[in-house]
């Protein structure tokens, strides 16, 4: 499932559908409709972490129903450095678990399959640079996780050849800005990926150029 991280024109009825769902933040706050499918994002990425009080606070602020429709919420994390980002999440897994969220861990580069504590975690959210998440890292990272039952998301996905490269890998879901730019125009881009992906699944060579953010 594509989850948008703009809640724009067009994507209302693709919501109450489940056709897509919504990456949440604090700093976004977007209003969660009944039956949506969406994930608690920490904003970390990007500079948008509002502080651990608020966080929680944010995350205590769902209803019943709207947690359990809710994919997972992520630990907080430290961009770019796997060692100080596990240290920063591990206290928050059993955190976010209690409130009833199931609990992605995201990776950074450098983390190996054996860092990760998987019997604490319900998803593993891959992120880190286009090198961790496209390379053999977050391969094997996706591999590991899938052999052991859990659930697998990939952050910043926003075109159709990484969308399709990603399904291939196994993953659950990825979320991307790509309704952001020109919604008018992309959201029937969108959901060409998807249609492709449900007829045809062709896995795509991987590549590491940037995209748009």
């Amino acid at each position: 499932m594509y989850l948008t991280g703009n809640r724009v024109k067009g994507t209302e009825q693709l919501l109450d559908s489940q056709t897509i769902g919504l990456l949440n933040t604090p700093k976004n706050n977007y209003r969660i409709n009944a039956g949506w499918v969406w994930a608690a994002d920490n904003g970390c990425f990007g500079k948008g972490y509002p502080g651990d009080d608020e966080w929680l606070s944010w995350l205590h602020s769902f209803t019943d129903d709207q947690r359990s429709c809710c994919l997972f919420a992520t630990a907080p994390d430290v961009v770019g450095d796997h060692r100080k980002s596990l240290e920063r999440s591990l206290p928050w897994l059993t955190v976010i678990k209690n409130l009833s969220y199931p609990v992605a861990l995201v990776t950074q580069d450098g983390l190996a399959p054996d860092d990760v504590p998987w019997a604490s975690v319900d998803w593993l959210f891959i992120g880190g640079t286009n090198e961790h998440k496209l390379g053999e890292e977050g391969k094997r990272l996706i591999e590991a996780a899938l052999e052991r039952e859990k659930k697998v998301h990939v952050g910043r996905v926003n075109s159709q050849r990484r969308f399709l490269a990603m399904a291939a890998l196994g993953a659950s879901s990825v979320d991307g800005t790509f309704l952001g730019f020109g919604p008018d125009q992309n959201l029937p881009q969108l959901l060409a990926w998807q249609r492709h992906l449900d007829t045809q699944l062709t896995l795509l060579p991987l590549r590491t150029k940037d995209e748009h953010a």
